[in-house]
C-alpha cells in the first residue's frame, strides 16, 4: 500500500462509497485514513447498523459526515431521527449537491416526516438532486427556494394538491421530475419552465386531472390520470399515457410536431380521446397501442372499425408499430381494407409487433397481416404474439395453422411467440 503513488489512493477511494467500507478503509493504512476527508460520497444502506447494539446511529452517521471536508453526495436508507438529519445537514449542507433519503418509517408519524423535510429546506439550499422515498407530504414543507435543484424524485408518497404545489414552487428550475406511487392527488398543475423530463404515477381510482405548462418538455410519462392537458408540446419527443385503474376521458395537447414515440396503455379510453391522440400524433415514428376497450361510460366496448389505408396515410413516418388486441381487431374488420388498392403503400414501416388474443374473424386478421407484408415496402420484421388465446374451440387450432402457414411463406420477416 505504501508504494502506491499519492494520486492513486483518492482514485481508488472514489469507488468506495458504502459507509461500512469507507470506515474499514481507514484501517488499511495511515495514508488511506488521511485520504478519507477528501471523499465526496457516502451511502448508508438499510442494514448497515443491524449488527451494532447499544449504539447511536445518528452519532455514527454524524461522525462520518463531519469527517469529510466537502461531502457532495449523501444517501441514507437506514433509520434516522430528525435531529440527526438537522445536525448532518448543518455540517455538510453547504457542499451537498445530491441527497437521497428513505423516510418511509415516518409515513404514519406526520410531524416527524414534516420536520425532516423542513430541515432539508433550511440547510441544503445548494442541492442539485433530491430523492425522497416514502414521504408524507400532506403538510406544506417549509422550504426556501432551491435555485440549483435540477432533479427531484419522490417515490411512495402520501400528499395533497396544495402540498405538492408548494414543494414544486420551491424548485423553479427543475429539469427532471419523477413522482411514483403518489396517493391523495386530484388536480395537479405543473408550471416549470425548465422541465424537460417528467414521469408521473398516481395511485387511486385513475381520476386525477393533470395540467402541465413547460416550454422545454421533451419526455412525458403519465399513469393514473383521466384528463391530461399539456399547453406547450413543440419539443415533446416521447409520450406515454396509461391508466390501469380508471378511464382516460380527455386529452388536450398542442401540435405534436416533434413526437417520435407514443405509447397508449390502459383498460379503457374514451374513443374521442384515442382518435384525437392519433390525429395529433401524425408525425410519430414509434406507436405502441395497448388499450383494451373504449366507451364513454363504465360499459366496456370494443374499438370501432378503422380503415387501414386511412390510418397509415395519416401516419406516414411510422417505423415501428406495436399493436395489441383491440387495436388489431379494429384494423381487421370487414371493411378495413376497402380503400386499399395498387397505389397504396406503407412507406416507412420497418417493424410490426402484433398481439393476438382471439381466433374470431380469422380470415380478416390474416388478410390484414398479408396486407402489412405486401404494402410495407421497408418491412423487415413482424412478430406475432399469441397471448392467452382460448384453445377449447377448433377455430383456435385452425387460426394457428393459418399463422404458421403465413410464417412459412415469409420466413425472413415473420416470427411467432
Amino acid at each position: 500500500m505504501d508504494s502506491l503513488p499519492d494520486a492513486i489512493v483518492p482514485c481508488i477511494l472514489a469507488h468506495v462509497t458504502n459507509a461500512k467500507d469507507v470506515a474499514s478503509a481507514t484501517c488499511v493504512s495511515k495514508r488511506w485514513k488521511e485520504s478519507i476527508p477528501y471523499h465526496n460520497k457516502l451511502v448508508f444502506t438499510r442494514t448497515v447498523f443491524d449488527k451494532l447494539k447499544n449504539c447511536s446511529t445518528d452519532e455514527i452517521v454524524g461522525h462520518m459526515v463531519s469527517s469529510i471536508n466537502r461531502l457532495e453526495e449523501l444517501v441514507i436508507y437506514c433509520p434516522f431521527t430528525g435531529s440527526g438529519l438537522a445536525s448532518w445537514l448543518s455540517s455538510a449542507g453547504h457542499f451537498l449537491r445530491k441527497l437521497e433519503l428513505k423516510l418511509d418509517d415516518n409515513l404514519v408519524d406526520l410531524n416527524s416526516c414534516s420536520r425532516k423535510l423542513d430541515y432539508i429546506g433550511a440547510a441544503a439550499l445548494n442541492l442539485e438532486s433530491l430523492k425522497l422515498w416514502g414521504v408524507n407530504l400532506t403538510q406544506r414543507p417549509k422550504w426556501h427556494t432551491f435555485h440549483k435543484l435540477r432533479n427531484l424524485e419522490i417515490v411512495g408518497t402520501v400528499m395533497d394538491d396544495s402540498s405538492l404545489h408548494a414543494a414544486l414552487m420551491a424548485c423553479p428550475n427543475l429539469s427532471n421530475l419523477l413522482l411514483l406511487g403518489c396517493d391523495g392527488l386530484h388536480n395537479v398543475f405543473l408550471e416549470l419552465p425548465q422541465l424537460e423530463t417528467c414521469n408521473l404515477d398516481f395511485n387511486g381510482l385513475g381520476d386525477c386531472s393533470l395540467t402541465i405548462n413547460s416550454l422545454k418538455l421533451q419526455h412525458l410519462e403519465v399513469q393514473g390520470c383521466s384528463w391530461i392537458r399539456v399547453l406547450e408540446t413543440q419539443l415533446l419527443r416521447n409520450l406515454t399515457i396509461s391508466n390501469i385503474s380508471g378511464r382516460v376521458t380527455g386529452i388536450d395537447f398542442g401540435k405534436l410536431v416533434a413526437l417520435e414515440s407514443l405509447e397508449m396503455r390502459g383498460v379503457q379510453w374514451c374513443w374521442s380521446a384515442i382518435s384525437k391522440m392519433l390525429q395529433m400524433a401524425s408525425e410519430v415514428k414509434h406507436l405502441f397501442m395497448k388499450v383494451e376497450f373504449t366507451g364513454d361510460s363504465d360499459v366496456l366496448q370494443p374499438f370501432p372499425e378503422i380503415d387501414i389505408a386511412d390510418f397509415f396515410n395519416s401516419h406516414p413516418k411510422l417505423i415501428k408499430f406495436d399493436i395489441h388486441g383491440a387495436m388489431f381487431a379494429a384494423l381487421c374488420q370487414r371493411n378495413s381494407l376497402k380503400n386499399v388498392d395498387s397505389r397504396f403503400t406503407i412507406p416507412c414501416l420497418e417493424e410490426v409487433v402484433v398481439t393476438v388474443r382471439s381466433p374470431l374473424n380469422a380470415e380478416q386478421k390474416m388478410n390484414t397481416l398479408e396486407s402489412l407484408i405486401n404494402y410495407g415496402k421497408k418491412l423487415r420484421k413482424m412478430r406475432i404474439k399469441i397471448l392467452q388465446m382460448k384453445s377449447s374451440h377448433t377455430s383456435a387450432d385452425d387460426f394457428f395453422e393459418e399463422i404458421c402457414r403465413f410464417r412459412g411463406m415469409n420466413l425472413r420477416i415473420v416470427s411467432i411467440e
